[in-house]
């Protein structure tokens, strides 16, 4: 018997908790999925779960005292005291990275019309040299990193490739997609879902006006459509970068001259996903003749 759960009747379950186990099914199934894919089992899941559970219990109901917090915990989590006891012992997690100066200077690229050729397409650029140059590109990003160690950095990430003969950087990718970087990648994976999962979920709780959280169907696709399609999205996406990044950053410089409290993180992405439809039979009535 696992002696970490506490085992109190289960109440019957209202309408909306129903609609929402039945929409989480939708989320756990790919997270299963990458799971089940690199062997991670659900032992050590379940470990990261119940410490999310207590985190959030105890964010839910802070402004109780000791003894009476951990009973509170207890209750909204389903976990016996001594679980949330032995949780709260734990040592905290990670703080969050902030971006990093290669992925900075990544979005630069893609999104300063000055280092673009025709359709938003970044242009190569000779690795020294004053603006337009990677060397001035690396220097308006950071003075802490040498130039020539983020071009290493990006060719490492199959991002960029040097061509020696020539003296230039050539961007590979229009996205920042490291590639052969496990590491890197789950973690794109889980900011960029979680954020989106947490922009979700704070529009459910409250009265679905909180964060901007859309998105656009399409069924009756053919491959052929949905090539083009993939590809127009990809352009969108180019445009917006292209529009929104230099705004971001000059809505930053004019919150730096005017001394405003510089304490909130945005965060903005566009996906897509695609599946095949549901099988569809025609419709097998006899004609009327």
């Amino acid at each position: 018997m696992d002696d970490t759960v506490s085992h109190l009747p289960i109440p019957m379950l209202t309408a909306e908790q129903e609609a929402l186990l039945a929409a989480l099914e939708q989320v756990l199934a790919p997270l299963a999925q990458l799971c089940i894919g690199k062997n991670i089992t659900i032992q050590l899941l379940e470990e990261r779960l119940r410490a999310a559970f207590v985190k959030a219990a105890r964010e839910a109901h802070g402004d109780l005292p000791g003894q009476r917090l951990t009973s509170r915990i207890s209750t909204a989590t389903g976990l016996t005291r001594r679980a949330v006891a032995q949780l709260e012992r734990q040592p905290a997690a990670r703080p969050q990275q902030r971006r990093s100066p290669v992925a900075e200077l990544f979005t630069r690229w893609v999104s300063d019309p000055t280092l673009q050729r025709a359709h938003q397409q970044p242009a190569a650029l000779p690795r020294q040299g004053p603006m337009p140059s990677f060397e001035s590109l690396a220097h308006s990003v950071t003075r802490d990193v040498h130039p020539r160690s983020l071009l290493e950095e990006l060719c490492r990430l199959k991002l960029a490739r040097h061509d020696e003969a020539t003296d230039t950087v050539h961007l590979l990718r229009d996205a920042f997609v490291p590639g052969g970087d496990w590491e890197r990648m789950v973690a794109f994976l889980g900011t960029n879902v979680g954020d989106h999962l947490r922009a979700a979920t704070a529009n459910v709780l409250g009265d679905g006006r909180q964060h901007l959280e859309q998105a656009i169907t399409a069924d009756e696709l053919s491959e052929e459509s949905l090539a083009a399609a993939q590809k127009l999205m990809a352009q969108q996406w180019r445009s917006l970068l292209a529009e929104v990044a230099p705004q971001l950053e000059s809505l930053i410089a004019g919150d730096r001259l005017a001394a405003r409290a510089q304490n909130r993180s945005l965060r903005i992405g566009l996906y897509t996903w695609s599946q095949p439809m549901p099988d569809t039979h025609p419709d097998t009535h006899p004609d009327n003749t």
